[in-house]
């Protein structure tokens, strides 16, 4: 049996334009076509990106122009009823600034897909499972999906990682997933006003994507409004203040709990730690008197870097996918089972190959300050040579520096800008060497520069705190482009290693536009 969806219907007699038409605004205008009246008005910077709405008969207006005010009076002027914005608008942007002063609804996708999602035939919906934070959020939420699909619940990951979610959660065939694990970008959440998750995380929050949003108060209000409507479990790391100041301000259905996760033995409402395994004293019917073993730390040692224990952000990241499978009733067994077959992640923590004893770190996955703090922290002290920098995107990194510069040998600067790394490190005794940002292969250089910098039992690491966009495609490319360049050196210990990794094509840093990483794609 086929299922439907309700929403649809207000849009039978609408006008909606979609501005920016990268995956997510693809994926919209698809979903509007499939399931929808509407008259659609597409608007894009980019002529070619509108060529296959041309002959579109559902397409009331194309209209393409280099200059973003321009294009957003346009979609004024075409007086749309609801207007479907990009992940790559900033908040800060004259452009959003105008769409919104226009006194007509301007949402996320995120947003039309709740509105679009399908209905099942007892008249309830798919639950969604909803994750963010500054750090973390791709490999909970990918953890998560696993776990559903374990269940026999879920497909893959999707929002902010994956398929676009108005794709997913659309579906309306009789194979349509029971459950949702969705990643949600501050840009995603900063125009999503409706959604209600079945349960909800916030990882954690540090200065990111302060070029985006007004400021640091904006970027905290947008992670802040996932746990508005929450109706099970808003779920939380026990410890972080911030957070739970999140929670606690939440306006959430009427029964949600407040569910914390923690490093620690977990008190009743918790999960925690204790005896080498993830423990569920949130959930189980006899959670005042006894805990529910989830899944053995063991089972995760094979996701810990070559050489290294399991890092505790890691655990941090299992344990939020459990609370969050739990939150819905998931059998232990599946979550075990999942997380035992649980692929490492390209391009973050991982080893690609050792020269002379040095090892080479690809943690390209590190776009801001909050996960190369994670990634360096779990080093030695006084080993690591440092590959950082890229697009800042409005960050400094005094504090990050101060806080791990114990752990570090030299570092290697990247990237155009590399102001924000001369103020961190200037007053500092440590060795920097700076890549000129006009080199024709920048990586290449900060590679044999940071080699030449370390000694036998050291390690090169690329955690560069910093977007990829400046000088590469992506956190993906970045990475590979780190891989091509240790193999380049040559005596290159466990080449194979490093020649899958070289030759892995880019895996773009999300399929979706609205990407951890990019102002071009999403945060």
């Amino acid at each position: 049996m086929s299922l439907r969806i309700p929403g649809a219907e207000q849009f039978h007699h609408a006008r909606v334009a979609v501005v920016g038409m990268g995956i997510s605004g693809v994926a919209s205008v698809e979903a509007l076509v499939r399931h929808t009246l509407a008259k659609i008005g597409v608007w894009d910077a980019r002529e070619v990106a509108l060529a296959p709405y041309r002959e579109n008969s559902r397409v009331e207006r194309a209209f393409s122009t280099p200059d973003p005010e321009a294009l957003a009076y346009d979609v004024l002027a075409w007086k749309p009823t609801h207007v479907i914005i990009a992940p790559a608008i900033a908040e800060q942007s004259a452009q959003w600034k105008i769409l919104h002063s226009g006194g007509v609804p301007v949402w996320s996708e995120i947003e039309l897909a709740w509105q679009l999602r399908a209905m099942r035939p007892d008249g309830t919906y798919a639950p969604w499972l909803g994750v963010t934070g500054t750090n973390g959020k791709t490999t909970t939420t990918t953890m998560l999906a696993a776990i559903l699909r374990k269940a026999g619940l879920g497909g893959q990951a999707v929002g902010n990682v994956g398929n676009p979610a108005v794709t997913a959660v659309s579906d309306t065939s009789p194979q349509a997933p029971r459950a949702y694990a969705l990643e949600l970008s501050s840009f995603q959440l900063a125009s999503t006003y409706s959604m209600q998750l079945k349960a909800a995380l916030c990882l954690n929050i540090a200065d990111d994507h302060l070029e985006w949003h007004q400021d640091f108060s904006s970027y905290r209000a947008a992670k802040a409004s996932i746990y508005e409507g929450v109706a099970t479990a808003c779920v939380y790391p026990v410890g972080d203040s911030d957070v739970q100041a999140m929670v606690d301000q939440a306006d959430v259905q009427e029964g949600a709990r407040a569910i914390g996760v923690s490093l620690g033995i977990p008190a009743v409402g918790q999960i925690g730690i204790a005896e080498g395994f993830i423990l569920d004293r949130a959930f189980g019917a006899r959670r005042y008197h006894e805990a529910i073993p989830l899944v053995s730390l063991d089972a995760l040692a094979h996701l810990a870097p070559y050489g290294s224990a399991l890092p505790v952000h890691i655990v941090k990241d299992a344990l939020g996918a459990c609370a969050l499978a739990r939150s819905i009733g998931v059998d232990p067994s599946d979550i075990q089972a999942a997380l035992a077959a649980f692929p490492a992640g390209k391009h973050r923590i991982e080893h690609v190959a050792s020269v002379d004893d040095i090892s080479f770190i690809d943690d390209s996955k590190a776009t801001n300050a909050h996960a190369a703090l994670a990634s360096l922290s779990a080093q030695k002290d006084g080993t690591v040579v440092w590959i950082a920098g890229g697009l800042p995107k409005g960050a400094h990194f005094v504090d990050l520096v101060q806080r791990i510069k114990a752990k570090l040998k030299a570092v290697v600067v990247i990237g155009v800008d590399q102001q924000p790394w001369h103020e961190a490190l200037d007053a500092t005794d440590l060795s920097a060497v700076y890549v000129n940002p006009d080199a024709p292969n920048p990586m290449d250089t900060a590679v044999r520069m940071a080699y030449q910098l370390a000694d036998p039992a050291d390690t090169v690491l690329l955690a560069p705190a910093c977007a990829s966009m400046d000088q590469f495609a992506s956190y993906a490319d970045r990475g590979d482009a780190f891989a091509r360049a240790v193999l380049r050196l040559g005596k290159v210990e466990g080449s194979h290693e490093a020649s899958q990794c070289a030759s892995h094509s880019a895996d773009q840093e999300a399929t979706h536009d609205a990407s951890d990483e990019a102002t071009q794609k999403a945060s």
